[in-house]
C-alpha cells in the first residue's frame, strides 16, 4: 500500500514537470514560425530615426523595419521583447541566444560576417556630414580642412575623413551625437559626421526641423544588414520578409516617415545579398 502511494506521487510530480517544461518551451521564440510567444529583438535605444526608447514606446526605421519582419514571422507587436544592442555588443548577445536577431545600424562586413550571418541588406547608408542650413561653404569633404569637425567618442568617423580626405580638419570629439548637435547648432562646431541615415535621423527630431543639411558626400558605403546567429535558418525568412516589405511598398514608406524632413536623399532599396563595397 505504502509502494503504490510512493509511486503515485512521483507520478504526479513527474507530469508536473513535464507540464512546467512544456510551458516554458511555449514562451521561447520557436525560430520563427511564429508558435512561439515571445521573440526578441535588438536595436538601437538611443538614435532617433534609427531606433529609439521612448516614453511612448519604440520608433525609428529599424524599429519599423523589424516590426514588419516580426509579423512576416508570424509574431505581433506585442509579443517582441525589445533589447538594447549597443554597438559592442551585437556579436556577443547573437553568440549567446540573447535575441533572435539585430536591427540596429549594423553594417555588414567581413569581420562581422566570421562571427554572425547577415540577412539584407535592407538600406544602403554613406559617410557624410551635417551642416547648418545657412551653411554654404562646405560644399566638397575638402571644405572641411581648417574646419571643427564632430564625432561622438570612440567613433572612427571623423578619423577617416581627417586621414583621406580632409588632413587639416579640427577633430572635436563629444560623448553624443546630440551634444554634437547642440555645439553645431551654437556654432561651436562646423559640421558633424557619421553615417547620413543616422544624421538625417537625427536632424528630423522636432526641435532640429529646417536647422540642418546633409552634405550628400557619400564618403563609404555602408550595407545595413540584420544580424542572425550563425547557421541560423531565420536568415532566408527574413531575407524573404524584406523582399516583401520593398515590394508592398512599406519600404519606402518607412524611410519617408522617419527621415524625409530632413530632406534624405535615400538610395533605392538594395537588392539581398548586393553588397556595396
Amino acid at each position: 500500500m505504502k509502494l503504490r502511494k510512493v509511486t503515485a506521487v512521483s507520478a504526479a510530480v513527474l507530469a508536473l514537470a513535464v507540464s512546467a517544461t512544456a510551458c516554458s518551451s511555449k514562451d521561447k521564440s520557436d525560430g520563427g514560425s511564429g508558435g512561439g510567444k515571445k521573440i526578441a529583438i535588438g536595436i538601437k535605444f538611443d538614435q532617433p530615426g534609427i531606433g529609439q526608447k521612448t516614453p511612448q514606446g519604440y520608433s525609428g526605421f529599424d524599429v519599423d523595419v523589424a516590426k514588419y519582419v516580426a509579423k512576416k514571422l508570424g509574431y505581433g507587436e506585442g509579443q517582441i521583447e525589445w533589447k538594447e544592442s549597443k554597438s559592442a555588443d551585437r556579436e556577443t548577445m547573437l553568440q549567446r541566444g540573447d535575441v533572435d536577431f539585430i536591427v540596429a545600424s549594423y553594417s555588414i562586413t567581413p569581420k562581422r560576417e566570421q562571427k554572425v550571418d547577415f540577412a539584407g541588406p535592407y538600406l544602403l547608408a554613406h559617410q557624410d556630414v551635417l551642416v547648418r542650413a545657412d551653411d554654404d561653404a562646405i560644399k566638397s569633404p575638402a571644405d572641411l580642412n581648417n574646419k571643427k569637425l564632430c564625432s561622438v567618442t570612440g567613433s572612427t568617423s571623423a578619423q577617416n575623413v581627417h586621414d583621406k580626405l580632409a588632413p587639416h580638419a579640427d577633430l572635436q570629439q563629444y560623448p553624443t551625437y546630440s551634444a554634437c548637435l547642440t555645439g553645431l547648432q551654437n556654432k561651436a562646431i562646423d559640421a558633424l559626421t557619421t553615417d547620413d541615415s543616422i544624421l538625417a535621423g537625427y536632424a528630423s527630431q522636432a526641435q532640429f526641423k529646417g536647422k540642418f543639411k546633409l552634405g550628400g558626400f557619400k564618403m563609404t558605403n555602408e550595407n545595413y544588414g540584420i544580424g542572425v546567429k550563425k547557421g541560423s535558418d531565420l536568415k532566408a525568412k527574413i531575407n524573404k520578409a524584406l523582399e516583401d516589405m520593398v515590394s508592398d511598398g512599406s519600404w519606402q514608406k518607412a524611410v519617408t516617415a522617419n527621415f524625409g524632413p530632413a530632406n534624405y536623399k535615400n538610395e533605392p532599396a538594395p537588392k539581398i545579398g548586393d553588397i556595396k563595397s
